[in-house]
């Protein structure tokens, strides 16, 4: 009895490192003038109504010894698709199941994006990037992500993070709320 005890803790300890997230890079360069990584973009949340569909998009950053991250907007529609912006005082504000609320600032941006017309169908697509200090790695590492809000140049909106997103556009599954838990380790 002690034995499939022992046995069965084991196996339970081991299941976290098993079930741990490859790093995937979209860019990784280290030359002589220095280190630059990006880890691919991941889904943080999709809305698909109508004939319109929204989806944002999270990729990791490490310029050197400076951390960010590049969120991406794109919106798809027959109909008109108003414009959401970037400025000088955008945020990202991501509040953790802990309680504590973490603050990613905008860099110094003026944009609306672009839009790109096919056929019937708009596409806007806006970035942004959002800078985080390695302090705030500690919590961001620990606790999944239960409420992320985005402050826009005219509006802020909340975005619930959810614990799984099976994505309508590319069938893959996401867990945006674990989404930092799972790839800051690519940039450090």
């Amino acid at each position: 009895m002690k034995n499939s005890a022992l046995l069965l803790f084991i196996i339970l300890l081991s299941v976290p490192t098993f079930a741990q997230k490859e790093c995937e890079y979209s860019i990784n360069v280290k030359d002589s003038l220095g280190n630059y990584k990006s880890t691919k973009d991941y889904v943080i949340h999709e809305r698909v109504f109508g004939n319109s569909q929204t989806s944002i998009f999270f990729s990791l950053i490490k310029a050197d010894e400076l951390y960010s991250l590049n969120m991406q907007m794109v919106q798809k529609s027959a109909d008109f698709i108003a414009a959401k912006c970037f400025d000088k005082n955008s945020r990202i504000y991501l509040q953790l199941t802990n309680g504590k609320v973490i603050t990613l600032v905008g860099i110094d941006q003026d944009t609306c994006g672009n839009s790109v017309f096919n056929n019937s169908e708009t596409s806007r697509i806006l970035s942004g990037y959002f800078i985080f200090t390695k302090d705030s790695f500690d919590d961001l590492k620990q606790y999944p992500i239960s409420i992320m809000r985005i402050k826009y140049s005219g509006e802020t909106t909340d975005y619930i993070a959810k614990s799984e997103l099976i994505s309508e556009v590319d069938k893959k599954t996401y867990n945006p709320d674990h989404f930092f838990m799972d790839y800051l380790k690519c940039i450090e």
